[in-house]
């Protein structure tokens, strides 16, 4: 199968040590993925070096099938037809909106220029303020200059690192729907780098969850989230806790909670003791004077409670609608799903 962007076995180095190592990833036609991960584990380094803003160690790029990188060609960055969207907009202040959109067109002729522009600011809802300049722009507005502007260079590919870092939270969730509505109105296939797993749910297709310079776990968020390869994709996706349990055979697993059906994406032997992830809403509980488990801490979260319960000493994170005090005794239960387990060893 082609990809709109392939990269295979890529190493980059920095000062002799590996940034980025034998890393591959495949993105398709009009699709937008994920670089997710903390800081320092290679995320810009990859974007710059699909970019060509690094070298590589080793390794190949490839997009719509075009050699852009490998050992024996090297296309500079302005020959690779990306567009590039920061963090910081990188718009020139002393330019209008339109002349920042059309910053990238001068080998075009005049009147396909003016047309482009305009479709660019009807498209990003910003007819009528081609006069203005960047300054004159909330955070958002000058988000989607940025935006155009990439868009307006008909690109094979976008890069966009840390887009909606400078936004506004009251207007962040709404930009991300509006520019992924427009990504995929447009046909755009897009690499996109933040470390919010919430930007990354919202915004992207499938991601890459990466870690000291590779890629842990490839895939949809819901893959990642409900059946992590690793406990650390599943801390870094969300919230979890986690219980002692032990492999009985290949479809079967003890708890605490009694016998459960176990469909293991790898094989444990009989009588491995394993560590069984829960997110919240694996559980369930309610109030009751016979209950085994306690409340000890409260999270109020607006349209539910995250309490951490105290059962028969482990400690549980569990979201419910039901208002419960510090000190409650709970009964808890366990909501039907696949349990997903980790050898201790990891």
């Amino acid at each position: 199968m082609s990809h709109a962007l392939s990269v295979r076995n890529l190493t980059c180095k920095y000062n002799g040590q590996a940034v980025l190592k034998n890393l591959s990833l495949p993105v398709k036609d009009n699709e937008i993925v994920c670089l997710l991960g903390a800081s320092g584990c290679g995320k810009t380094t990859l974007l710059k070096a699909i970019a060509g803003l690094l070298p590589l160690e080793s390794g190949d790029i490839h997009i719509n099938g075009r050699v852009i990188a490998d050992q024996h060609t090297w296309l500079p960055p302005e020959k690779r037809n990306i567009g590039m969207i920061f963090q910081d907009y990188a718009l020139f202040p002393h330019l209008t909106v339109a002349e920042n959109i059309a910053f990238g067109l001068r080998d075009w002729d005049s009147n396909r220029i003016e047309t482009k522009v305009k479709d660019m600011l009807e498209l990003v809802h910003l007819a009528g303020l081609d006069k203005r300049y960047p300054h004159q722009l909330s955070g958002g507005q000058q988000q989607r200059v940025a935006i155009a502007r990439a868009l307006a260079c008909e690109p094979d590919l976008i890069l966009l690192d840390e887009p909606f870092s400078n936004i506004d939270t009251q207007v962040r969730h709404g930009l991300i729907k509006e520019i992924r509505r427009i990504f995929k109105e447009q046909g755009v296939t897009a690499i996109f780098v933040t470390h919010s797993r919430e930007e990354a749910f919202a915004f992207a297709d499938r991601l890459a969850v990466m870690n000291n310079g590779v890629i842990e776990q490839f895939g949809y968020a819901t893959e990642l989230y409900y059946r992590p390869s690793s406990r650390f994709v599943a801390e870094f996706l969300g919230t979890g806790s986690y219980l002692p349990a032990t492999v009985k055979n290949d479809h079967q697993l003890f708890t605490p909670f009694g016998e459960l059906d176990l469909k293991a994406d790898r094989q444990f032997g009989s009588g491995t003791n394993v560590e069984w992830l829960l997110r919240p809403q694996n559980l369930r509980i309610k109030q009751a004077e016979t209950g085994l488990g306690v409340i000890t801490e409260q999270l109020f979260m607006g349209d539910s409670c995250r309490y951490t319960v105290d059962y028969q000493g482990h400690k549980l994170m569990v979201n419910s609608h039901l208002i419960l005090q510090v000190g409650d005794k709970v009964a808890v239960e366990i909501e039907p799903h696949d349990p997903v387990v980790f050898d201790t060893a990891c």
